[in-house]
């Protein structure tokens, strides 16, 4: 929804911030003035992008790391999966153009689409899909989620355009994961090995170049499946972790779209200014306090269900997010299928905080340390108000603020942390607390079942009822101190057209992005 329709009704007070908040989501749209209405509009072919992202990936392979920035830059524009997703979240074909599943659930038939070929020139055929999932499957893989392949049983490839998998047992969330994300990204079979600095695909845009510390550039595939695709000529992904740098390079024209603004409150100040668009929708990000469940004294449920109680999730994002985001009980995403809400399992409860943690055997609180990674600006902001909170029923938290590749190696694979901040962009995720040897390191026999059967669940009821569980089996244990889902923010010039507002996937797609043709472009 574009802000500028409530824009009127910001006057800079926070009470009416906040009740501006609650309107963009009911408010009567305004027309913006400059440009026609989106529905009678047709896109136009040309013209160059300049997209300010917060975060720079570590490489440009979405088959071998986790970093969400990594996705946000090539995935959908580059790389391409069997299946994706659309910006209303439903599943569509992309290689596969179409699929169908078992009876029982376990054998899954795409059928692929003919003509494809890498940027590279290499084809695309079910060989080089079975190849890709093989790969994904081996043992020591650097995919991130090498579980969502290692259930294929079994792969076929009856002709060159049929791929056939057959996975152990059903699984309810298979085509979400093949949709998805980009470690479900088909790479060529020759040159894949380059794919960490120079990413090969099927996608809409090729890679031109990677300048560390600056920028990507990406130039429209002219040999691209779906001619039709894409509408701009050039893409510049520039990485700008300071937000305010972010806005003022928009202001300036140095960029034409900031994604993924982690500074709400530098949208307000745009939200009546015509020469630029605040789009406000949903993200698939859940902002958690993330403990490590093997280190002292967080290997206690006790010590962490007194931290959840510590914490005024709605105070937090009125105060670190400026309003914008929902409180969470448990890791899922609030509005997505089977989502319940825990949040008043720990509510905020700052006595009840101090019982627990004496129950535990610490009535004068204890010492650690919260190491944030201040690439992104809202585990900044977000951890130093979760260190006030903890503060008031007695644990010392000291805030160590941490580079993303040192967050990556140390936290994230190390497993060398106490407590640290990050927003999870994977969507349908939840799976990750089923893996002892996740960097939360929580081992419960009970969440695992009960994992387990909502994905062999026949019917969409049971499935509601045993991801119900798995969610309420996390809540209870306190895993991590789950906070909010955050608002996906993107600021623009009023001239850019096509841009998702809502994501149900970390990407950001550029395909159908747009100039309007009244309008100079790069």
């Amino acid at each position: 929804m574009r802000a500028k329709e409530l824009s009127k009704r910001l006057v800079g007070t926070w009470l009416v911030l906040l009740l501006a908040v609650s309107l963009i989501a009911t408010g009567c749209p305004r027309p913006v003035e400059q440009v026609p209405e989106p529905e009678k509009a047709v896109p136009v072919r040309g013209g160059s992008l300049v997209v300010a992202l917060p975060a720079e990936p570590p490489i440009l392979d979405p088959t071998a790391s986790p970093a969400t920035a990594v996705d946000a830059v090539v995935y959908q524009n580059v790389i391409e999966g069997l299946l994706r997703v659309n910006r209303e979240g439903e599943i569509l074909p992309a290689l596969a153009t179409e699929w169908h599943v078992s009876p029982d659930g376990r054998v899954y038939t795409f059928h692929l689409r003919r003509g494809v070929k890498f940027h590279n020139g290499e084809p695309f055929n079910a060989q080089v899909a079975k190849w890709n999932i093989e790969r994904a499957k081996m043992e020591g893989t650097k995919n991130p989620r090498p579980d969502q392949f290692r259930i294929i049983e079994r792969i076929d490839t009856p002709d060159d355009y049929t791929l056939i998998l057959t996975l152990e047992e059903p699984n309810a969330l298979f085509l979400r994961w093949v949709a998805g994300e980009g470690h479900w990204g088909m790479l060529p079979m020759k040159g894949y090995e380059k794919a960490a600095t120079e990413p090969i695909g099927t996608g809409p845009f090729k890679f031109v170049r990677w300048v560390r510390g600056d920028r990507v550039e990406l130039t429209r595939f002219e040999g691209y499946w779906n001619p039709e695709l894409p509408y701009l000529d050039k893409v510049t992904m520039r990485f700008i972790p300071d937000p305010a740098a972010q806005v003022a390079a928009l202001k300036a024209g140095e960029v034409d779209v900031v994604a993924y603004l982690l500074a709400p409150e530098l949208a307000v100040g745009l939200m009546d200014d015509e020469r630029f668009n605040v789009l406000i929708g949903t993200s698939t990000t859940e902002v958690i306090v993330a403990t490590n469940n093997k280190a002292e004294p967080f290997d206690c449920k006790l010590v962490r269900q007194a931290m959840a109680h510590a914490i005024d999730r709605q105070a937090l994002i009125d105060m670190a997010q400026f309003g914008f985001g929902t409180p969470m009980g448990s890791h899922w995403q609030p509005g997505a299928p089977y989502y319940v809400d825990l949040t008043g399992i720990h509510p905020y409860n700052p006595e009840r905080a101090r019982e627990l943690l004496a129950e535990a055997g610490y009535p004068d609180g204890f010492e650690t340390t919260l190491q944030l990674p201040y690439a992104y600006a809202y585990t900044v902001s977000a951890g130093e108000v979760v260190a006030d909170m903890l503060a008031k029923v007695g644990i010392d938290v000291e805030i160590s603020l941490v580079d993303w590749g040192f967050w990556l190696e140390r936290i994230f694979f190390g497993k060398e942390y106490e407590l640290t901040i990050i927003g999870h962009a994977a969507s349908w995720d939840i799976g990750i607390y089923a893996n002892p040897d996740y960097y939360f390191q929580y081992d419960s026999q009970e969440f695992r079942d009960a994992y387990a059967k909502a994905l062999k669940a026949p019917t969409e009821a049971e499935r509601a009822k045993w991801f119900g569980r798995a969610q309420e089996i996390i809540a209870r244990d306190a895993v991590n101190i789950f906070l909010y889902s955050a608002a996906n923010i993107t600021l623009s010039k009023a001239a850019v057209n096509g841009l998702w507002e809502n994501y149900v996937t970390p990407m950001f797609d550029v395909t159908e992005v747009w100039w309007w043709s009244e309008y100079p472009r790069r």
